[in-house]
């Protein structure tokens, strides 16, 4: 039998694609090659050598700025994002379940923060927490409060930044809830009810189980988009900067592949998670399918 000709469509979705694909991966594998240069090498092509001269450079830090503080600074923000995003997403999406008073205007507030600029949010969030700091100061120095006597500010990676992130990784992570939720069979539930376990009892050890590859899915969300946040968190981090400031900053000041290497460092580190996220569901699901196999043998 001979094949089925492709239609004029598919070669036109196919051209999209490509371009898609050259748009999205050609700047990362242009970065990481050029990260690769010789000593004498500049940032544009052609080549001059191949070596890891750059990388060690990299190592021994990047001028005045300590890069790697902004890289742990970075990862740990993350994982902080990551937990209250699954943990919200998972309590929000419970209860938008459930059904409540006023959920769909609160709905639209949350997901609103998608909409706006995201430079907007974070101004909105630096400006409130400038005024909490100048409320505080008068506090402090109108009623005499020793714990205020040394406050300075309110500002910071885990208050005011913690806050920006959050609205930008809560909104997906509630829509993603919603999807889950609205494929999830209610008969799971109703038959733990009836062998006797109670609500808590049956998310924990009935919801929360089948849905485990979606939440760590979630998390990987949370992560990925607090890591490399930069608008959100300019105008709340206060003076800590983050690995994307840190990088913003490094654009203007370094001329060398040296800022490419860091690049290609960042690069493998978000594969490296990546990676490591869906061999964990890949785990789950075949531990899953391996019982599932096993109950209907028996």
């Amino acid at each position: 039998m001979g094949r089925t000709p492709r239609s004029k469509n598919f070669y036109i979705l196919a051209s999209f694609f490509g371009v898609f694909v050259i748009f999205l991966y050609g700047p990362m594998l242009t970065i990481v090659t050029l990260s690769f240069q010789g000593p004498q090498g500049g940032l544009t092509f052609p080549m001059n050598g191949i070596s890891t001269f750059w990388f060690e450079r990299l190592w021994h830090g990047v001028g005045v700025i300590d890069i790697w503080r902004g890289f742990r600074r970075s990862i740990y923000l993350g994982l902080v994002v990551m937990a209250l995003t699954v943990i919200f997403s998972l309590l929000a999406g419970l209860a938008f379940r459930k059904g409540f008073f006023g959920e769909s205007a609160l709905f639209f507030v949350v997901v609103s923060s998608l909409i706006m600029p995201s430079i907007v949010v974070s101004l909105g969030i630096g400006l409130g927490f400038q005024m909490l700091d100048d409320y505080l100061i008068a506090l402090g120095e109108n009623y005499n409060f020793s714990i205020l006597s040394n406050f300075e500010t309110s500002t910071g990676l885990y208050t005011s930044a913690l806050g920006a992130h959050l609205t930008w990784t809560l909104p997906f992570g509630l829509l993603i809830m919603f999807a889950i939720f609205n494929r999830f069979n209610p008969a799971h539930e109703e038959a733990a009810k009836d062998l006797g376990a109670n609500n808590w009892k049956t998310i924990w050890y009935v919801v929360i189980p089948i849905i485990a590859p979606s939440l760590i899915g979630i998390a990987l969300f949370g992560f990925t988009l607090s890591y490399d946040e930069l608008a959100r968190t300019q105008q709340a981090a206060g003076s800590e900067n983050t690995l994307p400031l840190d990088l913003q900053g490094l654009t203007t000041t370094v001329t060398t592949p040296e800022i490419y290497a860091l690049g290609t460092v960042t690069l493998a580190v978000s594969f490296t998670i990546i990676f490591t996220t869906l061999f964990f569901v890949m785990f789950i699901l075949r531990k899953r399918s391996s019982y599932t196999t096993i109950q209907e043998k028996v």
